[in-house]
């Protein structure tokens, strides 16, 4: 496996950082990434699930969202709608080099974010969330009693993730008032949905309120004890193997080098 470092512009002109993790031989097909709520493309769930795939023959394309990690702009003034249009500009970049995003993978917020982005990448042939939230706004709740003082105040410092950020209401704003349930019923693409039961960050009846959303052809994979983060190395190989096993019957023949 080899590990290229890519900048591309996002959807309001910031440089994003990447990183995408090839094969050691021609990809069987190109992947996107989506990290969690404020997490980043180098946190070991991404790096860990990325490798993976790409040892599974799957190139995949993880990269900071707006305002995190090695990518620039303000994270307090971004919010679920700049997620989302973070990742078609990130599709729209591999399609400009000559790497079609076929499968869409988004862990947590992200896993939220490729199923509202899918429909604006025509390429894209197959879609997994894992340990995702039903509706974006389920991610409100870390503000906890900050959320009042940032709609009264318009922004607040707040601590997440162990990292301090200065949240504006324009994050809150961005977050609300998605039709989620509409996006994944119009999917019109294979979803599959992994979670673990004993989630303790986004609860497991938030997979089934997906699912039971979707249309067919969709699937489900329970995570067993897996945690939220997927802090255990087998526990991302485990799912990136059976991500690759679920995608390859989505892929284009002349993909997988069929004829």
């Amino acid at each position: 496996m080899r590990t290229q470092r890519l900048d591309f512009p996002g959807a309001e002109g910031h440089t994003l950082s990447a990183r995408l993790d090839e094969p050691d031989g021609a990809p069987l097909a190109y992947a996107l990434f989506a990290h969690c709520f404020t997490c980043g493309k180098d946190i070991k769930a991404a790096s860990r699930l990325a490798a993976a795939l790409a040892e599974e023959g799957i190139a995949t394309l993880r990269f900071d969202f707006t305002g995190l990690g090695d990518s620039e702009g303000d994270f307090g003034n971004t919010g679920f709608r700049s997620n989302v249009a973070d990742l078609i500009a990130a599709a729209g970049f591999m399609r400009d080099s000559g790497r079609p995003v076929r499968i869409m993978v988004g862990h947590s917020l992200g896993g939220a974010a490729v199923i509202a982005a899918a429909g604006d990448i025509p390429e894209c042939r197959a879609v997994c969330s894992i340990g995702a939230p039903f509706e974006a706004h389920h991610v409100l709740e870390h503000l906890g009693d900050k959320r009042e003082e940032i709609e009264r105040s318009g922004e607040a410092e707040v601590n997440l993730g162990g990292q301090t950020f200065r949240i504006g209401r324009s994050f809150i704003t961005e977050t609300l008032n998605h039709d989620q349930a509409s996006r994944i019923a119009d999917l019109r693409r294979p979803l599959l949905v992994m979670h673990a039961p004993l989630d303790e960050v986004v609860p497991v009846r938030e997979a089934r309120r997906i699912f039971e959303t979707a249309k067919h052809p969709k699937s489900y994979i329970s995570l067993d004890d897996a945690d939220h983060l997927l802090t255990r190395a087998a526990d991302a190989r485990y799912a990136a193997t059976l991500i690759a096993a679920w995608a390859a019957r989505y892929l284009p023949e002349a993909e997988q080098g069929g004829g």
